[in-house]
């Protein structure tokens, strides 16, 4: 029977015809491995994973394989992206049985959902006697069973618990993070750890706040020589832009082919925040043309933006991606293949499979001569031309609320920040501006399917597709990230509902999330009840719930002057302060809110009839300290907080900085408003 045809979410939808008889997450699966007295077999993966492929392909799609999960289990398929609160609890599981955890995902539960064995991917082969040993266990050994599920509950329960020790997340924990994080730094290739090396993209942001905080130039060259290795190789589209999802090897040269928006979007934050700090032209054109990818390739017009393009193309991974010194020359003619082949390290060996090569860009164009530049120009539009040809990776259009979050505050800092370095004489100053108009249109279309779309009855939803809204509830992470994008939208747009949205989404936040020891839990109080309550304080491939909450929470109070919303936000990183000093490369996105926090954050107001081209609102822009929130507009404008009851001084436009809720005295020239917030 097939029961998933109706899901919102494309990875169910691919599952639809197997030979298995799927059962979507529902309470009705979980009756009926009851009333049919078997195991339930749990997959999770997601539309864009290479190896979720492999074994749906190997298995799934089999028949015997089929027949012998219909006559011995009830099947249930799980999107992760959709149903993170799910995959959270089955993944604690898997690594407690395994040491390990990822994608796809075999649990086996008992018919109340208790797992009791766990693991990944499986071959054919294995999977078959994994099958007929489980349910010889199952019907020979079921105490044994019902024991080793019950201690995994156990196992899991501790490893998601809150309550645990508190303590104020200190500038010296901060320092100390930073710190961390510099010994366990690769001099060579840029980034933390070996292979598979993951951008690390919430660390930077952190690095990049401490480094505004402090000073500290080694704060500031780890980013920037990280970012630099990640935007010269195989991990970043040297011809469309956009990163994908992660390096296999140590030094970003073959990547795992997977563009997700949440990587993306994190990048872009980096990527513009480095640019306006430093005005490093390698930094611009990677911001510029990530937001480009953004806007063009995942942007849905009415729909927000999709998840993911696929790793594979046709079933192969990279085969969109890869190119061989003899295409080069076909695509661009003699003199420039070879010129091609050597700018972009394409070999005769190759530096991926069967003698192809990922590009990478091994020469700098950012700084070269112009005409060097420009025949570098040429020789990418040929290529992107050529490549378009070719097979294109299959695009997972589910929209989720949180990841939609990010992109839009990613995109909201580089419309302002393009705006700031706005140069009618650059090279490229035409396309910037055409990037900047589309990634500012993208991201209003964003918002208001966020809040048109995924906001039901004052609840988040967490996916939607096709402007339709799944029934999923929105998880933490969802209420953090789009609470702060709104807070982003109304700064950007001065329009007082988007900040209205924000406080609504962090109330709901605070009435249902909450625990008692100020943090959270990654569900709500009236959510579906899983074998555990999951609260997992890290910050892994995207910010937790924890901290993302946290983000928004501090933003919102330094808008809307509402204090107890900060207080909020410093009980929760309370919890969290803990492991920053001890797990730095796990706790990124709550430290870089930490450190938001810790320089006040600065509320600057600019109160003028021209927030588009007021000097003073450039200045706050470019000068702003690490979270600030800045406002433009007129005196008392409707819905937005910081204009209230601040009038122009002498006539002239004023700048009103405060932090910490304590004001400095009004000023009406760039310089005095450099002064107070250097």
């Amino acid at each position: 029977m097939n029961r998933l045809a109706q899901a919102t979410s494309p990875y169910l939808l691919q599952h639809a015809d197997n030979p298995v008889d799927w059962w979507p997450w529902c309470d009705e699966a979980f009756a009926e491995a009851k009333r049919r007295d078997v195991p339930v077999l749990i997959s999770v993966g997601y539309a864009a994973c290479h190896w979720c492929h492999v074994m749906a392909h190997e298995s799934f799609e089999d028949e015997t394989v089929g027949a012998l999960v219909n006559a011995g289990f009830v099947a249930i398929k799980v999107d992760r992206e959709e149903r993170p609160d799910v995959d959270a609890v089955y993944m604690t599981a898997t690594q407690a049985m395994t040491g390990q955890g990822g994608w796809p995902m075999t649990v086996f539960a008992t018919p109340d959902g208790t797992p009791f064995f766990c693991g990944t991917y499986f071959p054919k082969p294995n999977f078959v006697r994994l099958l007929e040993s489980v349910g010889t266990a199952w019907r020979e050994q079921r105490e044994a069973v019902l024991r080793q599920g019950a201690a995994v509950v156990e196992a899991i329960g501790g490893a998601q618990a809150v309550g645990g020790p508190t303590a104020p997340l200190t500038a010296d924990l901060l320092d100390a993070a930073a710190t961390q994080l510099a010994t366990e730094y690769d001099e060579t290739n840029g980034g933390f750890g070996g292979a598979p090396k993951f951008p690390p993209h919430m660390n930077l942001l952190f690095l990049l706040r401490h480094h505004r905080r402090t000073g500290s130039t080694r704060s500031l060259e780890i980013v920037r020589h990280t970012a630099e290795a990640m935007a010269r190789g195989g991990l970043y589209d040297q011809l469309a832009g956009g990163f994908a999802r992660y390096s296999v090897d140590a030094h970003w040269t073959v990547p795992h082919f997977e563009k997700m928006l949440y990587d993306n979007a994190l990048l872009l934050r980096v990527y513009t925040q480095l640019w306006r700090l430093t005005g490093d032209r390698l930094a611009r054109r990677v911001a510029r043309d990530t937001a480009r990818f953004l806007a063009d390739e995942l942007h849905r017009p009415g729909d927000g933006f999709a998840s993911a393009l696929d790793a594979d193309t046709d079933g192969v991974e990279g085969l969109t991606y890869a190119w061989t010194p003899a295409q080069l020359v076909e695509a661009l003619g003699e003199d420039d293949g070879r010129w091609a082949a050597d700018l972009f390290d394409v070999t005769g060996a190759g530096t991926f499979e069967h003698g192809t090569s990922v590009l990478r860009l091994a020469r700098d164009v950012d700084d070269a001569d112009p005409q060097i530049r420009d025949r570098w120009r040429s020789v990418v539009g040929r290529l992107l031309a050529a490549r378009d040809t070719r097979p294109q990776p299959a695009r997972d259009d589910k929209v989720v609320a949180a990841w939609n979050g990010l992109a839009v505050t990613a995109l909201v800092e580089f419309v302002q920040v393009a705006a700031l370095y706005a140069d009618p004489d650059d090279e490229d100053a035409n396309l910037m501006d055409g990037v900047a108009i589309v990634a500012d249109g993208a991201l209003r279309d964003a918002a208001e399917h966020l809040a048109g779309v995924h906001l039901v009855d004052g609840r988040l939803r967490r996916a939607s597709r096709d402007r339709t809204v799944g029934e999923p509830a929105g998880v933490l992470e969802d209420y953090g990230c789009v609470a702060e994008a709104f807070c982003a939208v109304h700064q950007l747009t001065g329009e007082g509902r988007w900040l209205e949205l924000a406080g609504g989404l962090l109330d709901v936040a605070l009435a249902r999330f909450a625990a008692s020891d100020g943090g959270f839990y990654d569900t709500a109080d009236d959510a579906e009840r899983l074998v555990t309550r999951p609260a997992d304080p890290t910050d892994n491939a995207t910010p937790s719930g924890r901290s993302a909450i946290v983000a928004a929470l501090s933003a919102y109070a330094a808008l809307s002057g509402e204090t107890r919303y900060r207080e909020a936000a410093e009980a929760a990183l309370s919890t969290v302060a803990p492991i920053v000093g001890r797990h730095a490369r796990f706790t990124g996105y709550a430290a870089s809110a930490g450190e938001a926090l810790l320089s006040g954050p600065y509320e600057i107001a600019v109160v003028t009839d021209d927030p588009a081209g007021d000097p003073l609102v450039a200045a706050a822009h470019r000068h702003a300290p690490p979270g600030a929130v800045v406002v433009a507009g007129r005196p008392d404008q409707p819905g937005v907080p910081l204009l209230a009851d601040r009038p122009l001084v002498d006539g002239r436009p004023t700048a009103y900085v405060c932090r910490g809720f304590v004001c400095q005295r009004p000023v009406t020239s760039v310089e005095d408003l450099v002064a107070q917030l250097t």
